[in-house]
């Protein structure tokens, strides 16, 4: 009879020290996700900033570039006009002169305008790419956590429990 309670006590040992041991396993890659996890976030948010930040940089320079040239159409609107009129010089010369300056400085902002929109689409892009890498990386840190095994720590604790008393028993 004792030979058998040792056995059994052996056995329920061996099945709750499994049991704790997957339970804390489980536990420690939980946590370890939920780190991870986080990290991943912030990772996410601090690069989706950045070129957010960069966006915003580049439309700055832009309108100051664009705020420049039309200065200076202005400036050389004004030039032509005053150079023409100590030449003595009106009428559709002139005209063709201010027309051709006007569409210098449209052209000029028609193709800022383009690169703009250029650059925004490859922005989305990137930031379509970001989102995807995160939800990857996401996937691939929580993945499922091994939930602890009853039965087959139950079945181990009998073993152990079989094995103590066949031995004890010789």
């Amino acid at each position: 009879m004792c030979t058998a309670l040792v056995s059994a006590a052996v056995g329920v040992a061996q099945t709750v020290s499994s049991i704790q041991g997957q339970r804390q396993q489980a536990e420690m890659q939980e946590q370890a996700q939920a780190n991870a996890s986080v990290q991943e976030r912030q990772r996410y948010l601090a690069e989706v900033s950045a070129m957010r930040t960069q966006q915003q940089q580049e439309m700055i320079a832009r309108a100051q570039r664009i705020q420049e040239a039309s200065k200076r159409g202005m400036e050389a609107k004004s030039r032509a006009r005053v150079a023409a009129g100590e030449s003595g010089v009106s009428g559709l010369s002139v005209d063709a002169l201010m027309g051709d300056l006007t569409r210098q400085e449209a052209q000029y902002a028609f193709s800022e305008q383009q690169q703009a929109e250029m650059t925004n689409v490859n922005r989305q892009i990137q930031l379509q790419e970001s989102g995807i890498g995160f939800n990857r990386n996401m996937l691939r840190i929580n993945k499922p956590i091994e939930q602890p095994n009853y039965l087959g720590s139950a079945l181990g604790g009998i073993q152990s429990g079989l094995s103590t008393y066949s031995s004890l028993k010789s």
